[in-house]
């Protein structure tokens, strides 16, 4: 496991899956989190826990999508522990599946508004800080649809694909400053939605799961080991990467 004792961060959308994973992964490697999530009651069951687990967790409720909530949440790190030494942007939100000429652009304006404009929000003052201090990681979450077509999500992979530019265009621009900035792309993942269509649809979780060439689903653990390792010093010669964690299902040149 990467070594971030005396490391301190955030993580958005740590309420559940991913997030919550996230959380866990990074206080396990001795890392101490500022969490946030727009639903109280599961972001703070993710901080106790971390606490649980012997680790350092506060917390802080609002919307991804507020730039001003992004900063203030920069600032309560660096008041909390003195540095902002990593992150991770995880926030993002999807929709029903719908034929691209159906598509309604309210759908498209509100997975804008956090999977791309949250993300960039919260990368402009965590870069600004990290630029001050001379040092940093960055970690958003992207998709495998943010690198291959997946009909019927034609505005979440847009969105994707724009966290794959935003990712990459601030690594080549913060590399000389110190900071490194990548993202993870993760492949199906058993989150608590995944988790509920498996109990319901079977067969169509078999028939999903029969296409991936390790044949199951990811575990949000495994998401967040991933997310982990591009934040440590383990990852230290490592930007610009967009990392499929897929279970091969990339190399298909499928989501």
């Amino acid at each position: 496991m990467p070594d971030m004792s005396g490391k301190n961060g955030l993580i958005t959308a740590a309420g559940d899956g991913i997030g919550r994973a996230s959380a866990l992964a990074f206080a396990r490697a001795g890392a101490r989190v500022l969490l946030m999530d727009i639903a109280a009651d599961g972001v703070e069951q993710t901080a106790q826990l971390v606490r649980d687990a012997g680790g350092v967790a506060e917390v802080m409720v609002g919307d991804a999508s507020d730039e001003d909530f992004a900063a203030q949440m920069v600032a309560r790190v660096v008041e909390l522990w003195g540095a902002l030494d990593f992150a991770h942007n995880n926030a993002g939100v999807g929709a029903a599946s719908t034929p691209f000429a159906e598509q309604d652009r309210s759908v498209w304006e509100r997975m804008f508004r956090l999977n791309v404009f949250g993300t960039m929000g919260f990368m402009k003052h965590e870069l600004r800080q990290m630029e001050q201090q001379g040092s940093g990681a960055i970690v958003n979450t992207s998709s495998m649809s943010g690198k291959n077509g997946s009909p019927g999500l034609s505005p979440y992979n847009a969105t994707k694909w724009a966290v794959n530019g935003m990712t990459q265009t601030a690594a080549l621009e913060y590399a000389a400053h110190g900071i490194r900035v990548n993202a993870i792309c993760p492949g199906a993942t058993l989150t608590t939605a995944l988790a509920e269509w498996k109990d319901s649809s079977p067969q169509q979780y078999e028939a999903v799961t029969a296409a991936i060439p390790m044949k199951r689903m990811a575990d949000p653990s495994e998401q967040a080991d991933a997310a982990v390792w591009l934040c440590s010093d383990e990852a230290a010669f490592v930007t610009g990467t967009l990392l499929n964690v897929d279970g091969g299902d990339g190399v298909l040149g499928k989501q």
